[in-house]
């Protein structure tokens, strides 16, 4: 009689049992919203301004993937510091992020004294699109082109005014530039946003501003909007037939703008880690990315630049607009 004792498969089937749980766990967790609380993105900016359409889309496609509402919170005003000051103050868990453009750090300092250090207090985390300016005009008015258009304000003298959407932005220092190059003496009027700028460019009461595009492509070709010219390196494929400053002679005024994802030091880094990939996956989605193409904003989501490598960009960036404010003679309003 054979009293050969057989290994008993029951050990084998139990770690079997134990290694599938922790992979459907594993997949499970990956599969998980971050937790049963909404994320926000604070935005410094009115509802239908750039800022807020990007948040608007972006965080809808996250919601979706992520399995967990995220909720726009729109504070314009102060340049983005009252926006700002709603991130600092919200608890640093991975729950609260600031979506703003990069002139928090490039140019606002400059021109406000804000309570955080930019480049101590913020993080960037996602660049999520940007382009340059539009320098647009009420359609009503005599000027066809930038020519006309210099022409007109140099004929009258102390009579035109210019908005910005925030005082000490890109759209305010670009109007400036633009009377120091072409002999101007264009009168500067700062709002709380695009659309209430846009809304008194249309309306008259100022005649010009230099605006993103995303705010004002609809508008110029709706025709309540005359487009002179654009601040980027090249043509907007959303705007193909009007020229760029550097065409028409203007080359040191190439800029362009970008809209990014902040956080503030002090973030679980897994929870950065994984907002940055729900990010970038939801600007990858076909919808988002048609979404802000036919705005005129580009989408760069295939070599994305790392957190690291935008705040390097931002501290060169902040230190040539500084070059150029004081170029300029920039006074704070």
């Amino acid at each position: 009689m054979n009293t050969t004792t057989r290994p008993s498969s029951a050990p084998r089937r139990a770690l079997l049992s134990v290694g599938l749980a922790l992979s459907a766990f594993s997949l499970g967790v990956q599969a998980q919203p971050l937790s049963d609380r909404p994320i926000k993105i604070v935005v410094g900016a009115p509802a239908g301004g750039t800022a807020d359409i990007i948040a608007r889309l972006v965080g809808n496609a996250m919601s979706t993937s992520m399995g967990q509402p995220v909720v726009v919170d729109n504070k314009p005003g102060a340049g983005g510091a009252i926006a700002m000051d709603a991130m600092l103050s919200a608890p640093k868990d991975g729950h609260t992020y600031l979506l703003s453009v990069n002139a928090l750090v490039t140019e606002l300092p400059y021109s406000i004294k804000p309570k955080y250090d930019p480049f101590k207090d913020l993080k960037p985390l996602v660049e999520l699109a940007g382009s340059g300016l539009v320098l647009v005009g009420n359609a009503s008015l005599p000027p066809k082109d930038l020519k006309e258009m210099i022409a007109y304000v140099k004929a009258n003298p102390g009579k035109i005014n210019f908005a910005s959407y925030t005082p000490g932005t890109m759209s305010h220092v670009m109007g400036l530039q633009l009377n120091k190059l072409a002999g101007l003496d264009m009168n500067h009027v700062g709002y709380k946003g695009s659309p209430p700028a846009l809304q008194d460019v249309m309306g008259g009461s100022v005649q010009f501003m230099f605006d993103g595009l995303a705010t004002s492509i609809p508008n110029i070709k709706g025709g309540k909007l005359r487009a002179f010219a654009v601040t980027s390196a090249q043509r907007s494929h959303a705007l193909p037939d009007v020229p760029t400053l550097a065409e028409l002679g203007f080359k040191d005024m190439t800029r362009t703008a970008w809209m990014g994802l902040w956080a503030v030091p002090g973030h679980p880094d897994a929870a950065l880690k994984r907002i940055r990939e729900e990010t970038l996956k939801a600007l990858a989605t076909p919808a988002v990315r048609d979404r802000l193409l036919a705005v005129g904003l580009n989408v760069n989501t295939q070599n994305p630049p790392t957190p690291e490598q935008m705040a390097k960009s931002l501290q060169e960036d902040y230190e040539s607009v500084g070059a150029m404010l004081k170029s300029v003679n920039y006074k704070p309003e």
